[in-house]
């Protein structure tokens, strides 16, 4: 019986996530057909590579939220360390691979790396904090980056890669010398490598990595830290290295999404609006709406509300009226009693149709 139960389960995990997988590539090929029809806007066009961004952002902070059950405001922080190292790099090493596909392979790789560590240093301390300790903290943390990537000068000319926190002029670069990172002006002339197909593959991978680590035994742990912190520590749960595991692959993957969001644009700074509060927040938004823990619900509510704003540009005075009617709304669906009992009597009227389909197909 009890094998059952579990077959059972395994089942319907399954099913799930194969539906999750479905409707990313269920929006791919419409955005596939929509361009080879000419259906398709250059409004639409532009807001793909940023769409499949958040998206990422948010799957990767629901990781934290919704499955460690902590609040993060920094995650526009370990954006910002992923899309400038990723940055650097590919610009750095123009000269010494030529090829725009593989520096830019290498610079997804380099940008995880990047944010991982520095989710290990900022998770060791913070990790003991809970709640708004925790959440102050992290906010602390994002401003910071942010403010320090905009006081850096980085260069680098025939005798190597050259820092400074004063200007340009200091880092005494000799004649074959190149500034990189320009402190606030951020970093020019990155190739724009990223596209809406490697978007697509970036979320899948995200999705693999966050799926399975959710139904694996580590995020068995994870979820028990979260349920009953002092349960989970009586059985032999390692309490701070689980939390640091979560926190740390959370971090890998929003510096993932800034390697994707900064080969987007030729010109990239560490401004409040890409990398500040209001990107954290916005990104906590889109994993509320879509419902904590929830992954496919977050995919959702990214997408609509990346897009939303923008589509609604030419109503001009009523846009963001509408934007706010649409979050309600959303907030409601996800959250209200009387929305989730309707939405539970929906599924089970689906159930019941898909057993009589069944049982008349059998006779």
């Amino acid at each position: 019986m009890l094998k059952m139960k579990i077959k059972q389960g395994k089942n319907k995990t399954m099913v799930q996530n194969t539906i999750t997988y479905g409707l990313v590539i269920a929006f791919w090929a419409v955005m596939q057909i929509l361009d080879m029809t000419g259906n398709m806007t250059s409004l639409l066009r532009g807001l793909l590579v940023p769409i499949c961004t958040y998206v990422i952002l948010a799957l990767s902070l629901n990781l934290t939220v919704g499955i460690l059950g902590e609040l993060s405001l920094g995650h526009a922080g370990f954006m910002c360390v992923g899309a400038f190292s990723g940055a650097f790099f590919t610009n750095a090493m123009a000269d010494v691979i030529p090829s725009v596909g593989v520096r830019f392979a290498i610079a997804l790789v380099i940008g995880a790396a990047v944010a991982a560590v520095f989710g290990i240093i900022i998770g060791i301390p913070v990790l003991r904090l809970k709640g708004d300790y925790l959440a102050i903290v992290t906010l602390a943390f994002g401003e910071i980056i942010k403010n320090l990537i905009n006081a850096l000068y980085v260069g680098k000319d025939s005798s190597g890669i050259h820092f400074s926190m004063k200007d340009a002029a200091s880092l005494n670069l000799d004649e074959t010398g190149e500034v990189i990172i320009k402190g606030a002006q951020g970093i020019t002339g990155t190739p724009k490598a990223s596209t809406f197909l490697i978007g697509i593959l970036l979320i899948l991978l995200t999705l693999f990595i966050v799926l399975n680590l959710i139904n694996s035994r580590t995020g068995r742990a994870v979820m028990a830290i979260r349920d009953n912190r002092i349960a989970a520590e009586s059985v032999g749960i390692n309490i701070t290295k689980y939390k640091l595991l979560a926190f740390s692959i959370s971090a890998s993957m929003a510096g993932v999404a800034g390697v994707l969001y900064a080969h987007n644009l030729s010109s990239l700074a560490a401004t409040t609006k890409n990398f500040g509060y209001n990107m954290s927040i916005t990104i906590l938004v889109f994993v509320v709406l879509g419902g904590i823990g929830n992954m496919r619900g977050s995919m959702i509510a990214a997408v609509i509300l990346t897009a939303l704003p923008e589509m609604l540009r030419g109503l001009n005075n009523y846009r963001m009226l509408i934007y706010a009617i649409v979050l309600i709304v959303m907030m409601l669906f996800n959250s209200a009693p009387k929305a989730l009992e309707m939405r539970e009597r929906f599924k089970e009227r689906i159930r019941k149709g898909t057993k009589k389909t069944a049982g008349k197909e059998a006779v």
